[in-house]
């Protein structure tokens, strides 16, 4: 039998350069994604906007002529004529029902546009997760992660849906109404400008100390959803160590941060509009008196004047004022949104931050492929030819490290020639699944190279790698759905029989079958209605119905009693048979048949050979097996 010796080569050094791109403003992106997905509905929301804006302008402007035109000449008139007046006034309300319902047109349409943003940028978020390497999940609560989908997706519904018209028609609002206010009184429209001019810096400044305060607020709502998962999902520990006060604790102060930063935001925030308000009430008073004064002296100089030239007249001041309520209003509802559209500016750059997350990279250019019920092979790119795989796993010279820095493994060379086993053993922490996890691919390594059946793993397709090994990870997960649908999670295109073949191999069916619906049994929260033994079953059965060339089992027999291990040794060594296997065990009693053993310390292999061998060494492996160390 060939033995996995010291395979030393040139080192690798495989150096990644990532070059950075500007980015547009978060928001900015926002509405980019929005105008490209519904250009056309916010064309007719705009047009809808327009002509809702010009309805109420020309029903304020109306006013002039109700007053000069109508009720004062009425009220000198001897035989009064209502005709006219009633005509104008039908007229008027036919412009407001058309107002009404272009506002009620566009506001459905934005409902629309708002909830199919919102699924868009919740798929874009599933998606991108999906292709994000380990190390982002590792490095990240994943209640927080579960808070960008819920809480900062939902803070820009009312944003798209309510925030962003109300700027549009804003925008419209105050150009329409500007003209309209230089027509009849060019002095009374700086006043007004100047009023406006001081609600917008207020705006503006109390707007960017809000920001600060509920991108904290954002945060903290994360960092309590991240607690209270980890302590819903860590029930039973908590009930077994008697945590439950300490954590009450922690709650506390996560719940109080939370308390704190909504509180200053908005503090803040909510004292923008009585500020406006106030302002807004003050110009109209100041309008008031200046108009009064300007109509009263009836001067009829240049500057006194509208654009038009005509004279402040009783109906002019009804309108003016009427339009200056129309011009500062708009600043007022952009105040009235403030809390809504810094949440959502919080809420997008977090939604941001995740999607601008690298997704994880894939340079592989070969593709490994499943033609029979065990065989596996690959195209050649030169010959053109299908190559069997046959499954040598070799790492020559590999160093590793999670964090930059803080190297876990030095120098690690081994080759698994196909059939063979090779078991890690060591204390935790030695490196024993770190080392699986690059065989597959979950991290890059630092240095050196790993190569499967002589090609590089990095010239390999991860999908097609990782399909091609049959792993069974010590935290087993399983899918809400039936018993059949778990076990073909291994390959989703296994028929019915190859599913219940490989539940036989790895002794689940008999369990299976006591079930209330056997292979039809629906699989609640995880396999809660499962013990954990029997879930650890459904997991190696996953890996048998894969069929793979190489098999990694880190701790695959972990949650399974004695009894039970004893059963399903015989099929688990029918699983394995012509299979190259990596195992990582701390029941020694489970590897003594491996044809070699990996001892490791400290991301090291310290000693390596059969059972018997590194017994006789009477070293690492002698004081793990018997408890004994040796000293001198």
């Amino acid at each position: 039998m060939k033995q996995a010796g010291f395979m030393r080569g040139p080192r690798e050094r495989v150096e990644v350069n990532m070059s950075g791109r500007e980015k547009l403003s978060t928001v900015a992106r926002l509405f980019r994604l929005i105008f490209r997905d519904n250009g056309w509905k916010i064309g007719i929301v705009l047009l809808c906007i327009l002509i809702s804006t010009l309805a109420t302008l020309a029903s304020t402007l109306f006013t002039r002529s109700l007053i000069d035109k109508y009720i004062v000449p009425l009220l000198g008139s001897s035989s009064p004529d209502f005709q006219p007046l009633a005509l104008a006034l039908v007229k008027l309300g036919a412009v407001l029902i058309i107002g009404v319902g272009v506002g009620y047109a566009y506001n459905l349409i934005m409902i629309y546009v708002s909830q199919g943003t919102l699924k868009t940028l919740r798929y874009s978020l599933f998606e991108h997760m999906e292709r994000l390497p380990l190390k982002y999940f590792d490095s990240r609560s994943h209640g927080d992660i579960m808070s960008v989908y819920t809480n900062d997706v939902d803070t820009l519904r009312q944003v798209i849906g309510q925030s962003i018209p109300r700027l549009f028609q804003s925008l419209v609002t105050i150009l329409s109404t500007f003209v309209s206010m230089v027509a009849l009184s060019i002095p009374l429209t700086l006043v007004t400008l100047f009023i406006a001019v001081i609600m917008y810096f207020v705006t503006r400044r109390l707007g960017g100390i809000s920001k600060k305060y509920f991108t904290e607020r954002q945060k903290n709502l994360g960092l309590v959803n991240g607690f209270i998962e980890e302590m819903v999902s860590g029930q039973r520990v908590v009930k077994v160590f008697c945590y439950e006060n300490r954590a009450i604790e922690r709650f506390s102060v996560l719940n109080e941060n939370l308390r704190r930063s909504v509180y200053n935001a908005n503090k803040v925030s909510n004292i923008v509009m009585p500020i406006n308000s106030n302002l807004g009430n003050f110009g109209y008073v100041l309008i008031a008196v200046i108009g009064a004064l300007i109509a009263i002296s009836g001067t009829s100089v240049w500057y006194l004047a509208g654009a038009d030239g005509s004279l402040l007249t009783l109906g002019t001041l009804v309108a003016f004022l009427t339009l200056q309520k129309n011009f500062t209003r708009p600043v007022s509802q952009v105040s009235n949104e403030i809390n809504s559209i810094v949440m959502a500016s919080a809420g997008t750059d977090r939604i941001y931050s995740l999607l601008d997350e690298p997704k994880e990279a894939d340079e592989g250019k070969i593709t490994l492929v499943k033609e029979g019920n065990c065989s596996w092979s690959w195209e050649d790119s030169v010959t053109g030819k299908r190559v069997p795989l046959k499954g040598e796993v070799s790492l020559k010279d590999v160093d590793f490290s999670y964090v930059e820095g803080k190297q876990v493994l030095y120098d690690i060379t081994l080759t698994a020639y196909p059939g063979q086993k090779i078991a890690f053993v060591g204390g935790t922490g030695a490196g024993k699944t770190t080392i699986t996890n690059l065989i597959n691919r979950f991290y890059e390594i630092q240095d050196g190279v790993i190569t499967y059946d002589g090609l590089n793993i990095r010239d390999i397709e991860k999908d097609s790698l990782r399909r091609s090994l049959g792993i069974v990870l010590q935290q087993t997960h399983l899918f809400t759905g039936s018993i059949m649908d778990n076990i073909r999670y291994g390959r989703l295109d296994a028929t019915d029989d190859e599913c219940i073949a490989a539940a036989k191999t790895a002794c689940a069916d008999g369990f299976i079958r006591r079930l209330p619906n056997g292979y039809n049994t629906v699989i609640e929260a995880d396999g809660g209605n499962l013990s954990q033994g029997e879930r650890q079953l459904l997991a190696i059965a996953r890996a048998a119905v894969a069929a793979p060339p190489v098999l990694i089992l880190d701790e695959a027999t972990s949650s399974i009693d004695t009894r039970t291990e004893r059963l399903i040794q015989s099929g688990m060594d029918s699983l394995m048979k012509g299979r190259t296997t990596f195992v990582i065990a701390h029941r020694l009693s489970t590897i003594r048949n491996a044809d070699y053993i990996m001892v490791m310390e400290r991301g090291r292999i310290i000693e390596r050979g059969k059972h018997e061998e590194l017994l006789a060494l009477k070293g690492k492996y002698y004081e793990l097996f018997t408890g004994n160390k040796i000293t001198g």
